[in-house]
């Protein structure tokens, strides 16, 4: 894989730990697996730790591959060009297990627990003995005898102040001696670790402020196996498994120490990362030296410590970034941009002022200057008139065009390019439809819904409601009605009246039930509020919902979608909702299909009939893997609309949000949003996005909801620009736009050739190798 990957394994000084780069995740997958195989056939009865989550999805696929293929002729091939001798079969009976960490406190037959997880994926995937599997398990940890965790811990919530005060009551007395409990039986995991001679091949992930396992930023390097709490951070990440932020803040967890890790000196301990999002906190860990705030730089003192990364995650590796673009004997535009634009805003100075000196300082730029045969003056010019036109296509509004705008969530377009699209609903001549692939229904909490349905029997047996029963008004198949619904829940936002909100949310929720349930009665939909305010109070977040609920839950999204696009005119008719298969709300989810998931985007291409198509380009297959098979998707299904159709002329808008950013070289349109526009984003977000209004689900960088995070970016975007260009050039600029620009959004413009090509380049490299 060394050889492979046009890297040596370590750019020392600048690196302190050896590191091999794969093309993308699931290649990872494959070595992980592979150097994890080849370990356990050299160290029969030795001691793993392995880690849970999305990231080692590939990893365990690979594994699960080999060990059920061993003997196939093809497995063994693949194994003997790997370097492992396919006659030794690892003897994973003999393995010990030790489990990473677990969310505290938390029912440990939960399917959303780590303990569950760990018995379903390793021990059973797998085939370890259970016998030797040491887990953590919060139900039994310093539980008496028919006790439950629910008893103890009431409203979920952890006070370790309790360790060092005295209680105030009977509670808080259970709750202290069950915490000296927890801390005694932390003490004994940790011995009976280092009694069977310490971890002898760990395998983690990386979180978003560096943690590893869940030793957060600012963990001691000498910690051991503990009781602990959280930072924002991991909170935001375990967000999803948790059910909610609101959970994942109550959360303490347990989990082994950075000592427990690397107290076996001959530890084989890989921390493997895919994707851009990881690249800083990969770089931290690799190339600082050992340091409290970069919990993985403890991994410095292995000799057999390895971080296996895409090439997305070791973007910000100095040495390596460098050795490829000093082995490039001509740079494309693109590189020539980015370099300028680096160097602007490292010197702080505009591109105009840069000088051969500010080149000659910074390795990249000399190496520019020394093979492309132009002065920096000429350079300086070339790439500030690249920007210019990038901000011209973005002013320009198009005519007499009809826009499909497709988004794998519900609010990825407005967070990725709303300022664009609201300037375009202002030429009449344009045609817009907005098509949702997926559900959404994982990014709508319980709490919620029980909001809703209690609103919705607030109004049941109103007197509005009965003449409206009369009419036939919910009948799920009545367009206008669904139109009508959205009116009145727009009227309540202009009259600032909650009561016609209300009204509004709830027309539509009574709709939807009549749909999933069948019923067309007031009295018939009484004992489904019943059973769904039970339902909604009593399971505990995280929970895979039946499909019912997942189907009520993403009607919900839909409705807000269908609300944010009838603030500007446009009606049920042009937001369309596909529900695509693969979208199951597993950890794991199924790839797209041809019949199931590709078809129904063919058919409203052919019903729509686009001019533009825009789709949210994910730049890796890794981090929501959902937007990486919505691209797939739209891409197969253009292709056969185009055989179809024959039309040469359609256009593609490559958008990406608060997940993913665009560099200003990988983007060619440059869209200036004011602060006008921020405030319409802000209010319209809030409006329509009920169910994100309280960012359940929010991203490790903001807590608070996604369109505050999209206007950070867009001003961030601005900055940049403002650097590069200097102050001036938009205080004086001639256009009132321009003037009052304070963010801009990045995006794509393709023909599609190109994104086919890019969308195929992508695929063919990540399915080659996805087992």
């Amino acid at each position: 894989m060394l050889k492979a990957s046009n890297y040596d394994c370590l750019y020392q000084p600048a690196e302190k730990i050896p590191t091999i780069v794969v093309p993308h995740f699931p290649m990872l997958g494959k070595l992980t697996a592979l150097r994890f195989l080849e370990w356990v056939q050299h160290n029969p009865g030795g001691v793993v730790s392995l880690p849970t989550g999305k990231t080692p999805e590939h990893f365990i696929k690979w594994v699960t591959r080999f060990l059920k293929g061993w003997n196939r002729k093809e497995i063994r091939a693949e194994l003997e060009a790997a370097g492992i001798d396919p006659a030794v079969k690892p003897d994973m009976k003999s393995l010990h297990f030790v489990q990473i960490d677990e969310f505290y406190p938390i029912d440990s037959a939960q399917a959303n627990s780590f303990s569950y997880y760990v018995k379903k994926y390793y021990l059973k995937g797998f085939g370890l003995d259970p016998r030797k599997a040491m887990l953590i398990d919060p139900c039994k940890i310093g539980m008496n005898c028919g006790c439950q965790l629910s008893e103890i811990w009431p409203d979920k919530r952890v006070d370790l102040t309790l360790r060092y005060r005295h209680p105030k009551n009977k509670l808080e007395e259970r709750q202290k001696e069950l915490l000296e409990r927890i801390d005694q039986w932390c003490m004994e995991y940790e011995q009976k670790i280092r009694e069977l001679g310490g971890i002898g091949f760990f395998l983690g992930g990386i979180g978003p402020d560096g943690h590893i396992g869940f030793n957060i930023s600012g963990s001691d390097h000498y910690s051991s196996a503990r009781l602990c709490p959280t930072n924002y951070e991991t909170q935001a990440a375990a967000a999803g498994d948790l059910g909610g932020i609101e959970i994942a803040k109550k959360c303490h967890v347990i989990t082994i120490g950075l000592k427990t890790i690397t107290h076996n000196p001959n530890c084989t301990a890989i921390v493997m990362a895919a994707g851009e999002a990881k690249a800083r906190v990969v770089a931290n860990a690799i190339q600082s030296p050992q340091d409290v705030n970069f919990p993985a730089t403890a991994l410095h003192s292995l000799p057999n410590a390895r971080f296996y990364l895409t090439g997305g995650a070791a973007k910000l590796l100095g040495e390596r970034q460098y050795k490829d673009f000093k082995k490039q004997k001509k740079f494309t535009d693109a590189q020539i941009e980015q370099t300028l634009v680096d160097l602007s805003v490292e010197t702080n100075k505009p591109i105009s002022k840069l000088t051969k000196k500010d080149y000659h300082n910074n390795r990249f730029s000399q190496q520019l200057l020394q093979k492309c045969g132009q002065s920096p003056s000429r350079l300086n010019r070339q790439v500030l008139e690249d920007i210019q036109r990038c901000i011209d296509r973005g002013i320009r509004p198009l005519e007499n065009t009809c826009f499909l705008h497709t988004e794998p969530h519900h609010d990825d377009i407005m967070l990725g390019y709303f300022g664009h699209i609201v300037r375009q609903f202002r030429r009449p001549s344009n045609r817009h439809y907005f098509l949702a692939l997926t559900s959404g229904f994982t990014s709508v909490t319980n709490q919620f819904m029980e909001r809703q349905v209690v609103k919705l029997r607030q109004h049941l047996y109103s007197q509005e409601f009965g003449v409206l029963q009369k009419q036939g008004y919910f009948d799920p198949a009545d367009q206008m009605a669904r139109n009508r619904d959205v009116w009145q829940y727009l009227d309540g936002v202009a009259a600032s009246n909650p009561e016609m909100k209300d009204e509004g949310c709830a027309r539509r929720l009574l709709r939807n039930l009549y749909d999933v349930y069948g019923i067309k009665t007031a009295k018939g939909v009484e004992k489904y509020l019943d059973e769904l305010l039970d339902y909604f109070r009593t399971q505990y977040p995280g929970k895979t919902d039946p499909k019912d609920i997942q189907q009520l839950k993403g009607m919900c999204r839909e409705w807000e979608a269908e609300c944010l696009w009838g603030y500007y005119g446009w009606n049920c008719d042009n937001v369309s909702h596909l529900r695509l298969g693969f979208y199951t709300g597993d950890i794991f989810t199924p790839q797209p299909t041809r019949k199931r998931d590709v078809l129904p985007i063919v058919r409203e291409m052919e019903r729509v009939r686009p001019d533009v198509i825009s789709v949210a380009l994910d730049p890796e297959a890794s981090g929501p893997d959902t937007h990486y098979k919505v691209l797939q998707a739209v891409s197969e299904a253009l292709q056969i609309y185009q055989q179809k159709t024959k039309r040469t002329d359609i256009r593609i808008w490559g958008y990406r949000n608060v997940w993913y950013r665009f560099a200003p070289s990988e983007a060619n349109v440059f869209v200036p949003v004011s602060l006008n526009m921020f405030s319409v984003m802000q209010e319209s977000f809030l409006n329509a996005f009920l169910s994100q209004k309280e960012a359940s689900f929010p991203s490790h960088e903001h807590d608070g909801p996604f369109s505050e995070l999209a206007q950070r970016i867009q001003v961030q975007q601005y900055q940049t620009l403002k650097t590069c260009l200097g102050r001036e050039w938009f205080y004086n600029h001639k256009s009132p736009l321009i003037r009052a620009t304070r963010g801009f959004v990045f995006l794509k413009e393709m023909e599609p050739e190109e994104f086919y090509q890019s969308c195929r380049k992508l695929r063919e490299s990540v399915e080659e190798y996805a087992g």
